[in-house]
């Protein structure tokens, strides 16, 4: 008498994709970008226009008196690596989600275009509408971000939507960018006024930025990122595309329309906290995915760690490099980001149509 085989298991959207290291190397690893992520900012709170020691860093936070440097801690160094933080993790998710929903791997909130219209919003909002105040602006912000996404996917599908590409999104992308922020530049420039309150925020700066902007980005972020991360197994499904992971079960219309939120919310609250900050979006998830592997739960949970690495360190080259004045965290993102995208698109020619 014969047996029938046993029925092979299903695999299920959750499981999917597998490959990468353990899940235990990981956690190491993870704890020590954790610990990596706590030095840099005990650096920040140090480094500055006054150096400030370690000991007396730890006394100021932990038990302040009222010194000079205790309110240097308090009034400016604080809020500076908060935001820096906040900001950092927020543009690496951001650029995580974007890549995993898009399949392109040049994508980046700067790339595409959403930092350029979220600037634009705060920009409009502060110049045509007289809007002050940063929760105010936070709506421009959103609104920005939001426009420029539904124009570079009209551009990029003329053709209908099977016409959309990774190229054709980043051509699409740069291009909107560009346009929008010779508008915000041109906006700024007719206005004096306008131009001396946002020159600094426009360049992507975290300095200046007191507590109250702070503590309204902390938790807003700090929301967007727990969507971000609980979209994880969704976008493992996507991966396979979009007809098998509908098979495994996975609502690829609701991972798509969260994921969309996530990214809004997070580029355009780091655009109004810290102005247009390019590249951080590309880079973490690029330098991550050779130690993670393809599974987005790791490399969201990762991106939160490392794109506030990225940023802490960026500021802290810009505090250095040019002391006593410094350079925008924009600028040294800049600096880095632009080559590695020019050596990703070289690297990928041929591949992407």
């Amino acid at each position: 008498m014969t047996t029938a085989p046993p029925t092979p298991k299903r695999p299920t959207a959750q499981a999917l994709p597998a490959a990468g290291r353990s899940g235990g190397a990981l956690t190491l690893w993870f704890l020590a970008a954790l610990g990596t992520l706590i030095v840099l900012a005990l650096l920040s709170l140090s480094v500055g226009s006054k150096m400030i020691p370690p000991a007396d860093v730890l006394a100021g936070v932990l038990a302040p008196t009222g010194t000079e440097n205790d309110l240097i801690i308090s009034g400016v160094r604080i809020p500076r690596t908060l935001l820096c933080i906040a900001a950092g993790a927020a543009l690496a998710v951001a650029g995580t989600l974007m890549q995993a929903l898009t399949r392109n791997p040049l994508a980046d909130p700067g790339i595409l275009g959403v930092n350029a219209g979220a600037a634009l919003g705060v920009a409009l909002g502060y110049i045509v509408f007289g809007v002050g105040g940063f929760l105010n602006s936070l709506w421009f912000a959103y609104a920005g971000a939001i426009l420029a996404t539904l124009v570079v996917y009209v551009l990029a599908s003329t053709g209908g939507p099977a016409s959309i590409t990774p190229t054709r999104l980043t051509l699409s992308g740069v291009a909107v960018g560009a346009v929008l922020g010779g508008i915000t530049s041109a906006m700024s420039l007719s206005n004096p006024k306008a131009f001396d309150s946002l020159r600094f925020w426009s360049a992507g700066s975290v300095a200046g930025r007191e507590m109250d902007v702070v503590s309204i980005a902390l938790p807003v972020i700090a929301i967007a990122l727990v969507l971000a991360l609980a979209l994880g197994r969704g976008l493992n499904a996507l991966s396979l595309g979009d007809d098998l992971a509908a098979s495994l079960g996975s609502r690829t219309g609701a991972t798509r329309a969260l994921g969309a939120v996530a990214v809004t919310v997070l580029c355009g609250t780091a655009t109004a906290a810290a102005g247009p900050i390019g590249f951080v979006g590309l880079m973490v998830p690029h330098s991550l995915r050779p130690l993670v592997g393809p599974d987005q739960r790791w490399l969201l949970a990762f991106s939160v760690v490392c794109g506030p690495i990225l940023l802490l360190a960026a500021d802290l080259v810009g505090r250095t490099i040019a002391r006593p004045h410094e350079l925008s965290v924009g600028v040294i993102t800049a600096f880095v980001g632009a080559p590695i995208l020019v050596w990703l698109a070289l690297r990928r020619r041929g591949r992407i149509t």
